[in-house]
């Protein structure tokens, strides 16, 4: 090979790597509202990766959400845990998902103190999706569940702290794909050390599903 075809080849390849990052880059764990709500809302209008219902999927116009509510976006101290091991978390579907506890949150809410834990997936799992490779796992509940969230809890993905502040914002929190009445779906059902004795006004609001209506 010429040497000018071996800087073409290199070009080449280079380029491929770089759309490939990029198309790997996901709106899961951002800290802008707008941009996750909408990457959210066209997830859901893909069908390849919409959790819908058939029936749902042609009606589908956007998901519900609480305002925007600046009071439920806090400061958070985290501090890593060690020397933990791996877990089987239960799920919706009577299956488990092995996950790590990563660390724990610390945080006030309308004057009162609260902690969540952070948990990181498996090795095997950030294997096969690189892009969430830098992503921590918080699943929630909360006084809302059953009412105006969905009664299984819900999710916020943060990206894997610098130092010992978090920015943890609830209205990011999203609905597993459980919530929309397919049962193709094992989600992880928040543990109990994660039920918060607050209603979360924020994030994502139960969606109702044809066969719920």
């Amino acid at each position: 090979m010429s040497s000018f075809s071996a800087k073409i080849f290199l070009f080449v390849l280079l380029l491929f790597v770089f759309s490939a990052a990029a198309n790997a880059q996901t709106f899961y764990g951002t800290t802008d509202v707008k941009v996750f709500r909408a990457g959210r809302d066209k997830e859901f209008r893909n069908k390849e990766e919409s959790p819908l219902k058939e029936e749902d999927f042609s009606i589908f116009k956007n998901l519900n959400y609480f305002p925007v509510d600046k009071k439920f976006r806090v400061e958070a101290d985290f501090s890593k845990t060690s020397d933990e091991k791996y877990f089987q978390m239960p799920t919706s579907s009577g299956k488990t998902k092995k996950f790590v506890k990563f660390g724990v949150l610390k945080f006030k809410l309308g004057g009162k103190d609260y902690s969540l834990n952070v948990y990181q997936t498996d090795a095997e799992t950030l294997l096969k999706f690189p892009e969430y490779a830098d992503l921590l796992f918080i699943p929630f509940k909360d006084a809302t569940g059953g009412k105006a969230t969905y009664g299984g809890g819900r999710y916020i993905d943060i990206k894997t702290p610098s130092n010992g502040r978090v920015i943890l914002d609830f209205n990011l929190a999203y609905n597993p794909n459980c919530a929309y009445g397919s049962e193709r779906y094992s989600c992880p059902i928040p543990p109990k050390e994660n039920f918060l004795q607050a209603e979360i006004k924020a994030g994502e609001k139960s969606y109702r599903y044809s066969t719920a209506r």
